[in-house]
């Protein structure tokens, strides 16, 4: 602990330009941060500071020290925190955004069981296909779907997900199977609203790249439940993830096509505003989703 006083003396005088400054900022008196730093240089040995009853200035390894000292407290600060928060109880609110037919298939039925293993918790759950902005709505976490573009949110990726495209055997019997992405200029596809973020076109492996694909249709929606719907109707085409679809598929309500087209799985994430640490109560909903998700009969069921 006397190494640690003394790198924040060190910090506090060379950042004020004055041992008296750092004195009033640290609390303690001139005459004791004076010693700190006496005992630092000794220890050290080498000398920090060039002294004059008018200035306070760095020498060459002063500067040198100075660029490095401030990122090593702040790591430890940050793990100091962190070990204490680790056993801290989560309690309060716990604001959440999820996708609709994800968020109640995959997240409302965990919270009970996450609840009765932490009662000081509550929820407030929002299901929407709408992004939501996490700092203006006051959200704690936000599960989303795809890969992420917003770099002022810290992400923690939960599972994969793996889109497929599938239709109902009417639609194939009616319009024929696509036997190239290039097909689906050909095809009704039903596609999400442009607002919900799935504008580029659904995503294909083309000649070992993953590629965007524009679909056309006259059918669109900001709900995939309903689009979901529309496809075991025969309405058309549905890019649709495998946890939505999976049973309808083995129950041959829906026929996957363009297979060997099929992109790599994307990502489920659990998004955060930035911030340094995370929360007990945000870090104790990942740990709980991740322990289900990553199940390997988990996504099976």
């Amino acid at each position: 602990m006397d190494r640690f006083v003394q790198l924040e003396a060190f910090v506090a005088a060379a950042s004020l330009g004055s041992f008296s400054e750092a004195a009033r900022a640290e609390g303690v008196s001139p005459t004791l941060i004076g010693r700190r730093i006496d005992a630092l240089e000794a220890r050290l040995g080498v000398r920090l500071f060039i002294r004059s009853t008018r200035r306070l200035s760095l020498t060459m390894e002063g500067q040198t020290f100075l660029e490095e000292v401030p990122s090593l407290l702040e790591a430890f600060r940050e793990t100091e925190m962190r070990i204490s928060q680790s056993s801290a109880t989560p309690s309060g609110l716990l604001r959440l955004t999820a996708p609709a037919g994800f968020g109640r298939r995959h997240v409302a039925p965990l919270l009970p069981g996450l609840r009765a293993r932490h009662p000081g918790l509550s929820f407030s759950l929002d299901l929407s296909d709408h992004f939501v902005d996490l700092v203006s709505q006051r959200v704690d976490c936000a599960i989303r779907i795809g890969e992420l573009s917003d770099s002022s949110l810290v992400g923690t990726r939960l599972a994969d997900n793996q889109r497929v495209v599938v239709a109902s055997p009417h639609y194939l019997g009616r319009a024929g199977t696509p036997q190239s992405p290039h097909d689906l200029k050909h095809h009704e596809c039903l596609s999400l609203a442009a607002h919900s973020g799935q504008n580029r076109g659904w995503l294909f492996r083309i000649d070992g790249q993953t590629q965007a694909v524009r679909i056309q249709g006259s059918m669109a929606c900001s709900d995939g439940s309903v689009l979901h719907a529309w496809c075991l109707e025969g309405f058309g085409l549905a890019w649709r993830s495998l946890w939505e679809v999976r049973q309808d598929i083995q129950d041959k309500r829906l026929v996957t096509v363009l297979d060997t087209f099929r992109a790599p799985p994307s990502g489920i994430f659990a998004l955060m505003p930035e911030r340094r640490l995370t929360p007990p109560k945000v870090r104790v909903l990942i740990d709980w989703l991740k322990y289900h998700y990553q199940r390997p009969d988990y996504w099976l069921a």
